[in-house]
């Protein structure tokens, strides 16, 4: 099922959360640690949907452009993994392994973090600035799996530039579609 993002309010701040880190022996991590020096995307996404799989090494290769420039990249899987094993918090490590990203993928077991967001789909994007206000949230490009569109990464480098040239951003932004999140 394509379940379209359910954009946010432009202005939002970012709500705050901690949550374990399996690929660091759970240890917890906070919005406030993580967070970058310039801006902060915050990812909803899992192991097993075939759009995360779509983008996840354009998402990697995007983190390596812009870690260096202050963009901190956060990601959370919050979908019910009694109904969807692939996405427990074991297979996230082992997920992050083999895609070889190196972002902090955190374990929302309770979806709160997920609500307070109103994420929707997998992946769901949330672009932050350094006071961690709201100013990007939907899609990272026109790509989908199947539509044969390249992957680019467009919408969200405009975001990322616009952030980091003090250029406001754009007016139109487009909702991310996915798989909706496991909800228990």
């Amino acid at each position: 099922m394509n379940t379209p993002s359910n954009m946010l309010a432009l202005g939002t701040k970012a709500p705050f959360f901690e949550l374990p880190n399996p690929s660091k022996s759970n240890e917890i991590q906070s919005l406030e640690e993580l967070k970058g020096e310039k801006g902060t995307l915050v990812i909803f996404m899992c192991n097993h949907c075939p759009f995360v799989l779509h983008v996840i090494d354009k998402l990697h290769e995007l983190y390596e452009d812009y870690h260096e420039r202050g963009i901190e990249f956060i990601a959370i899987n919050a979908n019910d993994v009694e109904k969807y094993p692939a996405d427990s918090p074991e297979k996230m490590i082992e997920f992050q392994i083999e895609r070889k990203f190196d972002f902090p993928y955190l374990y929302d077991e309770s979806q709160a973090v997920a609500k307070a967001y109103d994420a929707a789909c997998t992946p769901d994007f949330y672009f932050f600035d350094e006071k961690l206000d709201l100013v990007y949230r939907g899609q990272m490009d026109d790509s989908r799996p199947g539509n044969n569109k390249e992957i680019t990464g467009e919408d969200l480098i405009i975001a990322f530039e616009n952030l980091l040239l003090g250029e406001p951003q754009e007016e139109i932004q487009r909702p991310s579609m996915g798989c909706n999140i496991k909800w228990k």
